[in-house]
């Protein structure tokens, strides 16, 4: 199931990366001057440029061993595990010309 898990962050992220928004992954860590960076970016920069704006930051831990929620879509009936169905969003895509 953590493969499953981790598959889903991993195209949650993928679909951030898509909407040009800001996608960071990799390991947590803190400076010595005590800033944290997930992996080479700098989150303290990321915070600052950011100041004042409401802002919804997703963390996923990509070793969490929860199993994952399976869905039935209500359009097409099919189980997913994805944000959305992707057998839907496929054709929604396909139909909007954009691929």
């Amino acid at each position: 199931m953590a493969a499953l898990r981790r598959a889903a962050i991993l195209r949650l992220a993928s679909n951030a990366y898509e909407m040009k928004l800001d996608v960071m992954s990799g390991i947590v860590t803190q400076t010595e001057n005590g800033r944290w960076q997930i992996g080479s970016h700098d989150l303290t920069d990321f915070l600052e440029r950011h100041r004042g704006k409401e802002m919804v930051v997703v963390l996923g831990d990509l070793d969490d061993e929860r199993p994952v929620q399976v869905r039935t879509c209500r359009t097409c009936g099919r189980d997913y595990t994805d944000p959305e169905c992707p057998h839907c969003r496929a054709n929604r895509i396909r139909l909007r010309g954009h691929a």
